[in-house]
């Protein structure tokens, strides 16, 4: 047995941001010192723990006048479809605009965006069909670069219109998170403020890619859904919209929609035809990094939940904004991150985890006084209010925070031990602190055509096709094909907040495959919750950058080398282990039907090859001292 201890390494440095200090925190106060404790996060950068609060914000006072069906030319005279619910006043007001795909009709009773809850606040609220959906003219495609300049016009439009003050923000959810940060990239003069609820990221670290692994699960079958002009139905019971992932089992992957007897969303194919970050099909729609971050000038709300299936975005968006930022206020980005799936602040139990009355909140009242300040220019003091509020699960709190990382993390390496069976959740693998003496590996087989099952359940109330929540991993970890480390049971709590990395020292027998991290919270009644992942093809790894991501090239993997890989985890976790609980970490190299299987042949494009052409491969993961592989946790002092 390996000694378990609580060390803390304070010097590793990652490209998860920049060497984190220690902090310090302020014990909770009650509500009556609320200002107080904002007047000394203004001066010291202290905060206490605390949910977000809506504070006050503009009451409901206005009847309304709806216009539905508004024609709007873009700049190559195609016609977009516009609704706009106005207040019935004289003044020139703000707008808030959305832009979505998936019918403007739903915004008059979505619970975070509904366009008369804020028409009635005094906002014209304008509602959009996406170019080439339901009303709007023109040709659909998800990633079509036009976009970009749509969200542009839309706003300048809206900007030169005699009820406008000329101040326009927006507002939606996913995909209509996506078309405010295109539109913010674009630089439109009178666009104010974002909100981007569950905004995915670029393509490559979120979908339909993740770190060069082919999303599964939802994604194809959403892409089925959007391929007409309305969404479109397979009819199953199962599956998305009616789309099964049995036809996922149909290679080339390229060819599932052709399967399916889909002819009308040549872009789904392009998708797959166009691999890497620097193909014009991707390129022309990117909207993160450097080059872009630095041309935004709008202040951004970004939020999310910690089983968010596009969770990537938000984080890096806030750190994106506040590190390349245009102006001052794009600087200051805000950032919430609760216990929720997709369908944000629905739900207090997740899949079938009650994480107390704190874990919904009165989103839409901070929406409203957040777009107050500004669009409207009221001095409501949310600019003063702590850019960050991350919900802690298993201490079921939330916590207002400085900045994210949070900067008091101590970031935390846990090494991979084993005597060589760390196979299933019957092995011998443990986590430790201490990194072990001497070398060793642990091996296992992978065969695409015989995947790990992820446990998602379809059933489930708060499914939504991508994650339901900290579900149940003991199922997919029975095999020989996972491999297992956990520390003993804890004998004091531990929080792991923030975003994760793992490091690999692995090999292959084949010419490509994939590897997959999982963080684990082992409840003592033996459950296992999984919280957190991580995934990477083993061919995007860059031999210059420490064997991290690289979305633009493909390098060689030669079979029964040993390679470092760096494998960023796309969503991060905010997770109090308890005492008696175990830190456990799973890795196999495929996770079905979530990602679709590497099928280990070494082609450049992995949707180009067929089950037929599938390569069975020997996986070896070292670690020791030579090859210290180990998962690096944000670990946070105990709070006060």
């Amino acid at each position: 047995m390996i000694e378990q201890k609580t060390v803390v390494d304070e010097s590793t440095r990652t490209d998860m941001g920049e060497r984190f200090a220690p902090g310090t925190r302020k014990r909770a106060l009650d509500a009556a010192a609320y200002a107080a404790v904002l007047l000394l996060y203004s001066i010291s950068g202290l905060v206490s723990a605390q949910a977000p609060s809506p504070g006050n914000y503009s009451e409901l006072k206005y009847e309304l006048t709806e216009r539905r069906g508004v024609l709007v030319p873009m700049r190559d005279g195609v016609k977009l479809s516009v609704d706009i619910y106005a207040p019935n006043s004289s003044e020139k007001l703000p707008t808030i605009l959305s832009i979505t795909p998936y019918g403007k009709g739903d915004f008059t009773a979505h619970p975070a965006v509904d366009a008369r809850w804020f028409a009635k606040r005094g906002y014209v609220f304008v509602a959009v069909d996406s170019r080439g959906r339901y009303d709007s003219e023109g040709t659909w495609d998800p990633f079509d670069a036009r976009h970009k300049a749509d969200g542009y016009d839309l706003v300048e439009w809206i900007a030169h219109q005699p009820w406008s003050s000329g101040k326009v923000g927006m507002i939606g959810g996913s995909y209509g998170g996506w078309t405010q940060w295109w539109t913010a990239s674009a630089v439109p003069p009178h666009l104010a403020a974002i909100v981007p609820l569950v905004a995915p990221a670029d393509a490559f670290d979120d979908n339909p890619y993740r770190n060069g692994v082919l999303i599964g699960n939802w994604l194809p079958n959403w892409a089925a859904m959007m391929s007409g002009r309305t969404n479109q139905s397979g009819g199953k019971p199962e599956g998305y919209a009616g789309w099964s992932t049995e036809d996922f089992k149909h290679t080339p992957y390229i060819d599932i929609n052709a399967y399916r007897g889909i002819e009308s969303a040549p872009w789904f194919t392009e998708w797959y035809r166009q691999n890497k970050s620097t193909d014009p099909y991707w390129k022309g729609i990117a909207y993160q990094g450097e080059e872009h971050y630095s041309k935004m000038t709008v202040p951004s709300l970004s939020v999310t939940g910690w089983f968010d299936a596009v969770h990537p975005g938000s984080p890096m968006n806030y750190m994106g904004m506040k590190r390349f930022g245009a102006t001052a206020e794009a600087r200051r980005p805000s950032l919430i991150i609760g216990p929720w799936v997709h369908g944000i602040n629905k739900q207090r139990v997740v899949s079938g985890i009650d994480y107390g009355r704190e874990a919904t909140i009165d989103l839409e009242g901070y929406t409203a006084r957040w777009l107050d300040h500004f669009l409207k220019g009221i001095d409501n003091g949310v600019e003063k209010d702590p850019p960050v509020y991350v919900f802690v699960m298993g201490e079921n709190k939330w916590h207002a925070e400085q900045d994210w990382p949070l900067p008091q993390t101590k970031l935390t390496k846990y090494y991979f031990a084993s005597d060589g069976r760390a196979n299933s959740l019957k092995g011998d693998g443990v986590l430790t602190t201490w990194l072990p003496r001497g070398d060793k590996s642990d091996t296992y087989t992978y065969d695409p055509r015989n995947p790990t099952l992820d446990p998602s359940n379809p059933s489930t109330s708060n499914h939504d096709e991508s994650f339901d929540g900290a579900v149940d991993t003991r199922l997919s970890a029975i095999g020989d094909e996972v491999l297992v480390y956990q520390t003993p049971p804890l004998e004091s709590s531990v929080e792991v907040t923030g975003p994760i990395e793992a490091k690999l020292y692995a090999a292959t027998s084949a010419r490509d495959t994939d590897w997959m991290v999982r963080l684990v919270d082992v409840q003592p009644d033996g459950r296992a919750l999984l919280l957190a992942d991580g995934a990477m093809r083993a061919r995007n790894r860059d031999p210059a950058n420490e064997g991290r991501f690289n979305a633009a090239q493909l390098s060689t993997i030669e079979p029964g080398k040993v390679y470092q890989y760096t494998i960023r985890f796309w969503r991060g976790t905010g997770n109090l282990f308890q005492q008696g609980h175990r830190i456990r970490v799973e890795i196999s190299s495929s996770w079905y039907p979530y990602f679709l299987p590497n099928l280990n042949t070494g082609a450049d494009n992995l949707a180009m090859v067929s089950m037929s052409e599938a390569v069975v491969a020997q996986q070896t993961v070292r670690h020791g001292s030579k090859y210290p592989s180990h998962i690096l946790l944000p670990v946070i002092p105990q709070r006060k």
